[in-house]
């Protein structure tokens, strides 16, 4: 039997599912490709948003041979092996590597002269942002373009495609549950439809769930996304409601949600929602989110949920978070400050704290600004106690 990833594996840029934003008629890619201009290139994105597909249909575009390499197996050898093949050739070949954010620094050093001197067309995939994984000086010669998932729409539209060509039956909610469990990535859509039409046709929801128990990224129920459960439990753990953070924390669990991505949302909930007003908040956010990462489902359920009921149990507040935007909304508006001279590196008109007893009267800034406001809840009302001690001491 074909393989139904690999048979309707996109062969042209039209052909490609979503990414408008850059393959729709006016976007940056899509002209730089169809103008032979692309310079070495780096892909990011999900899992099946169409990053070794994009490659593929650019080295047929462009009419270069392809070669396909993973950063975790690639050999400098081979590298040299295949420049050299070209060095006299007209058309330099284009070299793909996948998860590019796991190149070690010796073989960027190595890729260098070639990318300079365009012996090959090199374009990096991953499933990371692999801006900070990059060298300078491989940044400085490559564009970094982001691939998102695939809308659940844009899902459908392609299975009712792919099963009317196919003729494959399969029931209304087996379908929906094929293209929400799927998370975005066609190919695991795909690999699904073929193995589930092997055991049963129709095809019924029940096989589905015995092959895929859980969604494989965002879950969700048939008539909620999981963007709308996940809100309604951080904004019932921030009215503190313990009971219904509990049951859309449920809710998530049997849509399949991943752990991972409930354990982010909690991490960045207790510094936007709780902050100050109870520290280990963060630090238990923390751990959880480590734990779940290693253990996984079904006892990353118990972690989650002990998590859920101490951030709703907790004080609230949003001081640190009104303070980092209103700081950030001041400096784009303009209000951008020379720092005092005499807090500047080596300068001995600095006075040192720690010699006046732990505080001085001392100015940090060029002009008066105030950022936070403190709610004095919770442990917060203790740490503007301590800081309001610490500055009334006389020098």
């Amino acid at each position: 039997m074909i393989n139904l990833a690999l048979k309707y594996r996109p062969e042209n840029l039209d052909e490609i599912i979503g990414q408008t934003h850059l393959l729709g008629i006016s976007a940056p890619l899509r002209k730089l490709i169809e103008a032979n201009a692309l310079p070495h290139s780096f892909f990011y994105g999900p899992p099946g948003c169409g990053k070794t597909t994009l490659a593929r249909v650019i080295a047929t575009q462009l009419d270069r041979p392809f070669y396909e390499m993973n950063a975790t197996t690639l050999k400098i050898e081979d590298l040299r092996k295949i420049f050299k093949e070209y060095t006299n050739a007209l058309q330099k070949p284009l070299i793909f590597i996948d998860e590019v954010h796991r190149l070690s620094k010796n073989q960027q050093e190595v890729l260098l002269p070639f990318m300079e001197n365009n012996a090959a067309l090199v374009i990096g995939a991953s499933t990371e942002n692999p801006y900070y994984s990059l060298t300078a000086a491989m940044r400085s010669r490559s564009h970094l373009f982001e691939l998102t998932a695939l809308s659940q729409d844009k899902m459908y539209k392609y299975l009712q495609k792919i099963i009317k060509i196919e003729d494959i039956s399969i029931e209304d909610d087996a379908a929906e549950y094929l293209v929400f469990s799927s998370g975005g990535d066609v190919r695991a859509m795909l690999n699904l439809l073929e193995s589930s039409r092997i055991i049963q046709t129709p095809i019924k929801l029940a096989t589905l769930k015995q092959i895929r128990p859980h969604a494989m990224q965002a879950g969700s129920s048939e008539s909620e996304s999981h963007y709308e459960l996940t809100s309604a439990m951080i904004k019932s753990i921030r009215g503190s409601d313990i009971d219904a953070a509990i049951y859309y924390l449920a809710r998530l669990i049997d849509g399949g949600e991943p752990a991972e991505f409930i354990a982010r949302r909690l991490a960045i909930l207790a510094s936007e929602d709780i902050g100050n007003a109870n520290p280990p908040a963060l630090n238990l956010a923390s751990s959880t989110l480590n734990i779940v990462k290693h253990i996984g489902y079904p006892e990353a359920r118990i972690s989650l949920s002990q998590l859920v009921i101490y951030l709703a149990s907790s004080p609230k507040s949003n001081s640190a978070y009104l303070a980092i935007n209103t700081a950030l909304g001041a400096i784009k508006s303009g209000e951008i400050y020379p720092i005092p001279s005499h807090i500047k590196t080596h300068v001995k008109s600095y006075l040192y704290p720690h010699d006046f007893g732990g505080w001085v009267e001392q100015s940090y800034l060029s002009k008066p600004l105030h950022f936070y406001q403190t709610k004095k809840i919770g442990f917060e009302k203790t740490l503007w106690q301590w800081h309001e001690k610490i500055r009334s001491v006389k020098s």
